[in-house]
């Protein structure tokens, strides 16, 4: 399987496991948060969101639509933590604008470096590191469901 399929059955199966994820937590606790100084369940949710905007179009080279330093920070856009749908809606937008993302992406040009805030790091890494954080957000979401009453769907590792 060449590398930019495999990516792209990689971040399907993120999109799937954040989507089980949302559709899990019952609809009042769209904005449960354990403790009052940590994110909401949607505010996780869209934080994944709006980083997976910034790593697909630095990846890509796309024009990022939620560009935060616009003013356009996705965990402050109080519509979204209004309601499951808008909640579940926007986030899969993400998966759905990085999976497009990576199918732009030219297999030759995975190993190049892009510059990622600070960092200089090749294309193929960058997107590792995009489910690395996916992961690591989906990953402390389970704790809030488990705290709701809920059992969490599969992490979807493999």
């Amino acid at each position: 399987m060449d590398r930019i399929n495999l990516i792209l059955s990689e971040w399907t199966r993120a999109k799937t496991g954040a989507q089980e994820y949302i559709d899990a937590m019952p609809e009042d606790g769209v904005d449960f948060r354990p403790k009052p100084q940590i994110r909401s369940f949607a505010e996780q949710f869209l934080h994944v969101a709006g980083t997976n905007y910034i790593f697909a179009s630095v990846a890509s080279g796309q024009d990022n639509p939620y560009d935060m330093s616009e003013g356009k920070d996705p965990e402050k856009m109080e519509e979204l933590k209004q309601s499951k749908a808008a909640l579940r809606k926007f986030v899969m937008g993400s998966y759905d604008f990085m999976i497009d993302a990576v199918r732009g992406v030219d297999e030759a040009k995975l190993d190049e470096s892009v510059k990622f805030f600070r960092m200089d790091m090749p294309r193929y890494l960058l997107l590792a590191k995009a489910i690395e954080h996916h992961a690591h957000h989906r990953g402390q979401t389970t704790i809030y469901l488990r705290l709701k009453g809920v059992t969490p769907p599969s992490e979807r590792l493999f």
